[in-house]
């Protein structure tokens, strides 16, 4: 892990953390005491790695049936009931920042990156790239991300890519029924159900979806 970490500093220009590094602790945490192995060995037999772009899938029931998946459901998240998914693809650029009103888990199958900020950054919908930082997850660790944090897809470290799994509240990450803002000014970052979304304005994909173009400065690229 420390070769990779200090490879992507030297071709970065932006410091790239670890999420085991003090620098995490108010994005989240490292989640342990549960027996992910499981369902990444299911992540690694049944689910592909686009090639291109990235494929999101909210709730997967055969990863849901796993016994860690009702632990979790009990322990972390005080028996509310979930939804367990996944991310895989080959992103390596910003593009925008996503927050939900629930932590999210995310279980890295792969190494990859996560681009981070925190909700109080945002101002009048806005909110600056530069504020943001970048952070290494290792494979086969699971992190916590509480619901002021700002993130989006992961970023590879590879050609093959990336895959995650993504643990969140049930219902997250799934059409909304109408999405008319009222005057809450948060509410134009509604875009899906518990999913409040700032894009950056040359992100067509999102801008497409209807995502409020409030991302400010450079759209980077991350190397590796």
């Amino acid at each position: 892990m420390e070769n990779r970490l200090e490879h992507l500093n030297q071709v970065n220009d932006v410091p790239v953390h670890s999420v085991l590094d003090p620098e995490f602790v108010s994005y989240g945490r490292v989640v342990t005491g549960y027996d992910f192995s499981e369902m990444i060995a299911y992540m690694e037999q049944n689910t592909p790695i686009p090639e291109n772009g990235n494929t999101y899938v909210a709730s997967v029931p055969e990863m849901e049936a796993l016994a860690v998946s009702a632990e979790v459901q009990k322990k972390f998240y005080g028996d509310m009931p979930i939804e367990v998914g996944y991310c895989n693809g080959r992103n390596t650029t910003w593009n925008g920042f996503e927050y939900h009103k629930g932590s999210e888990i995310n279980v890295a199958v792969t190494d990859f990156m996560l681009i981070l900020g925190h909700v109080w950054q945002i101002e009048d919908n806005t909110y600056r790239f530069e504020n943001a930082k970048v952070f290494f997850v290792p494979k086969g660790t699971a992190v916590e991300m509480y619901q002021t944090t700002l993130h989006l897809s992961p970023c590879r470290v590879c050609d093959a890519g990336f895959k995650g799994v993504v643990i969140l509240p049930r219902g997250t990450n799934t059409p909304l029924d109408e999405k008319t803002p009222n005057g809450d000014p948060e509410s134009k970052l509604l875009l899906q159900r518990n999913k409040w979304v700032i894009a950056h304005p040359e992100r067509e994909p999102l801008i497409k979806q209807g995502a409020y173009p409030g991302l400010l400065g450079e759209n980077k690229e991350l190397h590796y």
